[in-house]
Protein backbone atom coordinates (compact mmCIF):
# COMPACT_ATOMS: atom_id res chain seq x y z
CA UNK A 1 0.00 0.00 0.00
CA UNK A 2 1.46 2.98 -1.06
CA UNK A 3 0.29 6.21 1.11
CA UNK A 4 -1.27 8.68 -0.30
CA UNK A 5 -2.80 6.11 -2.77
CA UNK A 6 -6.96 6.48 -3.47
CA UNK A 7 -9.63 8.15 -2.82
CA UNK A 8 -9.79 8.13 0.98
CA UNK A 9 -6.16 8.57 1.36
CA UNK A 10 -5.85 11.42 3.55
CA UNK A 11 -8.39 9.76 5.91
CA UNK A 12 -6.59 6.54 6.11
CA UNK A 13 -4.61 5.61 9.10
CA UNK A 14 -0.81 4.99 8.47
CA UNK A 15 -0.51 1.68 9.84
CA UNK A 16 3.15 -0.24 10.93
CA UNK A 17 2.91 -2.64 8.56
CA UNK A 18 2.95 -0.01 5.33
CA UNK A 19 6.76 0.76 6.73
CA UNK A 20 9.72 -0.39 6.01
CA UNK A 21 10.60 -3.56 8.71
CA UNK A 22 13.50 -1.66 10.05
CA UNK A 23 11.65 1.53 10.39
CA UNK A 24 8.67 0.12 11.43
CA UNK A 25 10.81 -1.25 14.65
CA UNK A 26 13.00 1.91 15.54
CA UNK A 27 10.73 3.52 17.89
CA UNK A 28 10.24 0.91 20.07
CA UNK A 29 13.71 -0.31 20.16
CA UNK A 30 14.62 3.76 20.88
CA UNK A 31 12.30 4.00 23.75
CA UNK A 32 13.27 0.46 25.01
CA UNK A 33 17.40 1.27 24.78
CA UNK A 34 16.60 4.96 26.56
CA UNK A 35 14.43 3.49 29.34
CA UNK A 36 17.36 1.04 29.86
CA UNK A 37 20.11 4.01 30.06
CA UNK A 38 17.47 5.61 32.70
CA UNK A 39 16.32 2.59 34.55
CA UNK A 40 20.20 1.61 34.84
CA UNK A 41 21.69 5.21 35.77
CA UNK A 42 18.68 5.23 38.34
CA UNK A 43 19.65 2.08 39.84
CA UNK A 44 23.56 1.56 39.82
CA UNK A 45 25.24 1.53 43.33
CA UNK A 46 26.40 4.96 44.62
CA UNK A 47 29.68 3.70 44.91
CA UNK A 48 29.57 3.00 41.21
CA UNK A 49 28.70 6.51 40.51
CA UNK A 50 31.55 8.35 40.30
CA UNK A 51 34.56 6.69 37.68
CA UNK A 52 37.38 5.24 39.08
CA UNK A 53 40.22 6.15 40.08
CA UNK A 54 43.55 5.76 37.76
CA UNK A 55 46.16 6.29 40.53
CA UNK A 56 45.36 3.53 42.99
CA UNK A 57 46.32 5.39 45.82
CA UNK A 58 42.98 7.68 45.08
CA UNK A 59 40.72 4.24 45.59
CA UNK A 60 39.35 5.51 48.71
CA UNK A 61 35.98 4.21 50.43
CA UNK A 62 33.24 6.48 50.64
CA UNK A 63 33.94 7.36 54.28
CA UNK A 64 37.35 7.95 53.70
CA UNK A 65 36.16 10.59 51.22
CA UNK A 66 33.98 12.15 53.54
CA UNK A 67 36.75 13.00 55.92
CA UNK A 68 37.93 14.89 53.30
CA UNK A 69 35.31 15.96 51.45
CA UNK A 70 32.84 18.76 52.55
CA UNK A 71 29.52 17.23 51.83
CA UNK A 72 28.22 19.52 48.76
CA UNK A 73 31.87 18.76 47.36
CA UNK A 74 31.19 14.91 48.26
CA UNK A 75 28.13 14.94 46.40
CA UNK A 76 29.48 16.09 43.17
CA UNK A 77 32.60 14.68 43.43
CA UNK A 78 31.92 11.44 44.33
CA UNK A 79 27.89 11.19 43.61
CA UNK A 80 28.17 12.68 40.21
CA UNK A 81 25.68 15.95 42.12
CA UNK A 82 25.28 19.18 40.19
CA UNK A 83 25.72 22.32 42.10
CA UNK A 84 23.51 25.14 41.40
CA UNK A 85 24.21 27.58 39.06
CA UNK A 86 26.02 30.97 40.00
CA UNK A 87 27.18 29.36 43.58
CA UNK A 88 30.80 28.96 42.83
CA UNK A 89 33.03 31.88 44.02
CA UNK A 90 35.01 30.26 41.29
CA UNK A 91 32.62 31.82 38.70
CA UNK A 92 34.63 35.46 39.35
CA UNK A 93 38.17 33.96 39.45
CA UNK A 94 40.49 35.86 36.87
CA UNK A 95 44.11 35.53 38.40
CA UNK A 96 46.87 33.41 36.51
CA UNK A 97 47.01 30.38 38.47
CA UNK A 98 45.65 26.38 37.61
CA UNK A 99 42.45 25.03 38.71
CA UNK A 100 42.67 21.23 40.25
CA UNK A 101 40.59 18.68 41.36
CA UNK A 102 38.81 19.49 45.04
CA UNK A 103 39.56 15.92 45.78
CA UNK A 104 43.06 15.20 44.88
CA UNK A 105 44.80 18.26 43.70
CA UNK A 106 45.66 17.04 40.14
CA UNK A 107 45.86 20.12 37.10
CA UNK A 108 42.90 20.09 35.57
CA UNK A 109 42.58 23.29 33.77
CA UNK A 110 45.09 26.60 33.09
CA UNK A 111 43.09 29.90 33.98
CA UNK A 112 44.07 31.08 30.76
CA UNK A 113 41.08 28.52 29.18
CA UNK A 114 38.54 30.03 31.32
CA UNK A 115 35.88 31.98 29.75
CA UNK A 116 32.37 33.35 31.49
CA UNK A 117 29.90 30.72 29.44
CA UNK A 118 27.18 32.74 31.14
CA UNK A 119 25.62 29.54 32.31
CA UNK A 120 26.76 30.37 36.21
CA UNK A 121 29.25 27.27 36.22
CA UNK A 122 33.06 28.04 35.66
CA UNK A 123 33.73 27.26 32.30
CA UNK A 124 36.38 26.18 30.33
CA UNK A 125 37.60 25.83 26.28
CA UNK A 126 40.75 22.91 27.04
CA UNK A 127 41.83 20.89 30.22
CA UNK A 128 45.76 19.94 31.05
CA UNK A 129 46.74 17.32 28.67
CA UNK A 130 46.19 13.96 30.77
CA UNK A 131 44.20 14.98 33.44
CA UNK A 132 40.53 14.28 32.64
CA UNK A 133 38.76 11.38 31.33
CA UNK A 134 35.06 11.44 29.88
CA UNK A 135 32.39 8.80 29.36
CA UNK A 136 28.30 9.23 28.31
CA UNK A 137 25.94 9.68 30.78
CA UNK A 138 22.44 8.61 29.78
CA UNK A 139 20.63 10.18 32.85
CA UNK A 140 19.32 13.24 31.68
CA UNK A 141 18.05 10.14 27.99
CA UNK A 142 20.13 12.61 25.94
CA UNK A 143 23.07 11.12 25.64
CA UNK A 144 26.00 14.16 27.22
CA UNK A 145 30.07 13.64 27.74
CA UNK A 146 30.83 14.04 31.22
CA UNK A 147 34.29 14.40 32.57
CA UNK A 148 36.21 13.03 35.90
CA UNK A 149 39.37 13.54 37.02
CA UNK A 150 41.55 11.21 35.94
CA UNK A 151 43.45 10.73 39.44
CA UNK A 152 40.88 9.85 41.49
CA UNK A 153 37.86 9.62 39.31
CA UNK A 154 36.32 12.81 40.47
CA UNK A 155 33.34 14.28 38.51
CA UNK A 156 33.88 17.08 37.45
CA UNK A 157 30.95 18.31 35.10
CA UNK A 158 30.31 17.94 31.61
CA UNK A 159 31.63 18.94 27.63
CA UNK A 160 29.53 20.83 25.79
CA UNK A 161 30.35 21.63 21.80
CA UNK A 162 29.19 25.08 22.03
CA UNK A 163 32.68 26.67 23.36
CA UNK A 164 34.86 29.41 21.67
CA UNK A 165 37.93 28.76 19.46
CA UNK A 166 39.89 27.02 18.83
CA UNK A 167 38.41 23.84 20.16
CA UNK A 168 34.49 24.94 20.02
CA UNK A 169 34.20 23.46 23.24
CA UNK A 170 32.90 24.37 27.00
CA UNK A 171 34.11 22.29 29.81
CA UNK A 172 31.02 22.80 32.17
CA UNK A 173 32.51 22.70 35.93
CA UNK A 174 30.97 22.56 39.27
CA UNK A 175 32.92 25.11 41.35
CA UNK A 176 32.61 22.92 44.69
CA UNK A 177 34.92 20.28 42.84
CA UNK A 178 37.35 22.68 41.93
CA UNK A 179 40.04 24.82 43.98
CA UNK A 180 42.16 27.12 42.28
CA UNK A 181 45.87 27.70 42.85
CA UNK A 182 46.96 31.14 41.95
CA UNK A 183 50.60 31.74 39.96
CA UNK A 184 53.56 31.99 42.43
Amino acid sequence: MRLGAGAGAAHSPMLQSDLPRPMAQWPRRSLLQAAAAVFGSLFRPKAALAASAADPAWQLSDQQWRERLSPEAFRVLRQEGTEPPFSSPLNNEKRPGTFVCAGCQQPLFASSTKFDSGTGWPSFWQPLPDAIDTQVDFRLIIPRTEYHCRRCGGHQGHVFNDGPRPTGQRYCNNGVALAFVPDA
